[in-house]
């Protein structure tokens, strides 16, 4: 198991992190909207995962109506410079909070500059083109504004968030897609539909993904995880107490070495329990177990 990852690997500007990520969706209010309970504690918890070592933070200017994104640059700005800061566009709030596209190419512009501002930043690193259902603009439409950008300077590196296998092959004959972020975990590895729409599956992207050398982010790992309880991993957990959390994203890490995953918690302990399952070490032998 590799303790780093490297984005773009064959580009000019190849990004290496840590494998360990965090996800800031949970910094928010209920619903993902607005402001956190606690405030000082969200804060904090952005600074001591960076000082543990952290160096991939993933975001989103809908989370919250660009709660995290100010979170972020409060917290940690100026960013140091081994920090790769990940953000979302594709996708806006209702004030009913509902969830709906936002994909238009001028709509996608005003993301990326809303991005910058909030989070002071010049250029941003890595950007996930997150998909809603196409509606009126169609998947290239949306990318090709995504490529021009990168070319304009204001994005670096482009990627593919909640896409089906097609879609991320119709991308790749599009032009460079350095990661793909999909609802990906022990649990739940394969397309999901529910009432807001449907989550497509890493399992049906992982194995594109590690041929052409693209980072695979999983989210929602332990949201499906937990409430499931398979005696499989409380078995193993408890045979290297640890939790149960903790042994769902150590299998992750141990999954595939292209795995880069982003557990987010709103508690500091919480934090600091999810990072050191970097820690944990399964054999061969659990991890079939747990296949």
């Amino acid at each position: 198991m590799t303790s780093t990852i490297t984005i773009a690997p064959h580009s000019a500007h190849p990004l290496t992190v840590a494998r360990l990520g965090y996800g800031t969706m949970r910094l928010t209010g209920p619903d993902i909207w607005g402001e956190p309970a606690n405030r000082p504690e969200a804060l904090q918890i952005l600074r001591e995962a960076v000082d543990a070592g952290v160096t991939f933070l993933d975001t989103a200017d809908y989370y919250g109506e660009d709660v995290t994104n100010r979170l972020l640059r409060e917290a940690l700005h100026p960013y140091p410079a081994n920090l790769v800061i990940c953000t979302k566009v594709g996708a806006t709030r209702r004030p009913d909070k509902s969830w709906v596209p936002y994909n238009r190419p001028e709509q996608l512009r005003a993301s990326i500059d809303n991005n910058l501002r909030t989070l002071g930043q010049e250029q941003i690193q890595l950007v996930h083109l997150r998909l809603m259902g196409h509606g009126p603009v169609p998947l290239d439409e949306q990318l090709g504004v995504m490529f021009e950008l990168q070319r304009e300077g204001k994005v670096l590196h482009v990627g593919l968030s909640n896409v089906t296998r097609a879609e991320l092959e119709a991308g790749l004959q599009q032009g460079p897609i350095a990661t793909v972020e999909n609802m990906y975990g022990h649990a739940q590895r394969t397309t999901l539909a529910h009432a807001h729409g449907t989550n497509p599956g890493g399992a049906e992207v992982l194995d594109l993904c590690e041929q052409h050398g693209i980072p695979l982010i999983p989210f929602f790992s332990l949201l499906h995880a937990l409430p499931q309880a398979d005696p499989r991993v409380a078995e193993v957990a408890r045979r290297h107490g640890v939790t149960e959390a903790q042994l769902n994203i150590a299998w992750l890490l141990h999954k595939s070495p292209w795995l880069l995953p982003i557990p987010g918690t709103s508690r500091l302990a919480h934090l600091h329990e999810n990072l050191a399952a970097a820690a944990i070490r399964l054999s061969a032998e659990e991890m079939a177990y747990l296949e």
